[in-house]
């Protein structure tokens, strides 16, 4: 009989009044037997489900230790998910404008620059190499996440390819949502889970050498 954590979300954790908990399964459980165990009534329509943060079909198996999430429908209906690898320079304005919501009360950002000095080398510029079709997936369900978590309107993903000098973007990130909170910690949320997960690599170009630097960097 696995243990499993369940998380719940927005409408659904007050309707339970709890946002997670511990459920045991009989032997043999599958995701979608999980939120009659719970015992909430009546499942609501659209409910999305996850197992261990990525999205599940409803006869998924389940086993020990595995983290349920069930993501009710964003409000005002699925959240604009945009994600891109480019080897062009980044349109920070067409990443803020394409996440813009007339229904948002913020609108944040993240934009990661190259420096001109790490560790005591002096950069002369970065040099980026992603395998770009795994990383967008991968992008994309790392947003989705964080749309689900934070209620997010819309997210913006822009990753660059390619030689970026000093001083250039090189991410870009934004998150709208009604309150200022929730798009400010999704931002924050994203770019760590994205130096840990995403397929993308980079070259730090010194004057004397080159060093190539991977994912958590």
């Amino acid at each position: 009989m696995p243990t499993v954590t369940v998380r719940l979300f927005a409408g659904l954790r007050e309707r339970a009044g709890y946002g997670r908990c511990e459920l045991t399964l009989p032997d043999g459980a599958r995701v979608e037997d999980v939120w009659a165990l719970l015992e909430l009534g009546v499942e609501p329509p659209g409910i999305a489900l996850a197992v261990n943060r990525v999205y599940a079909e409803r006869g998924t198996a389940l086993a020990e230790g595995d983290e349920v999430a069930l993501i009710p429908p964003v409000s005002g209906g699925a959240p604009r998910l945009g994600i891109a690898i480019s080897a062009d320079p980044i349109d920070l304005a067409a990443a803020y404008e394409r996440a813009s919501d007339d229904r948002a009360g913020a609108v944040a950002s993240f934009v990661g620059t190259v420096r001109n000095a790490t560790k005591g080398q002096a950069v002369v510029r970065l040099e980026y190499e992603a395998y770009e079709e795994m990383a967008v997936d991968e992008l994309r369900r790392i947003a989705g996440i964080a749309a689900a978590e934070h209620d997010l309107l819309a997210v913006e993903i822009v990753h660059r390819t390619g030689i970026v000098d000093v001083g250039g973007a090189s991410v870009v990130i934004v998150c709208s949502s009604p309150h200022r909170v929730a798009s400010l910690a999704a931002c924050a949320w994203i770019i760590e889970q994205l130096k840990l997960s995403v397929p993308i690599w980079k070259r730090e170009v010194y004057a004397d050498g080159s060093v190539w630097v991977g994912q958590g960097s």
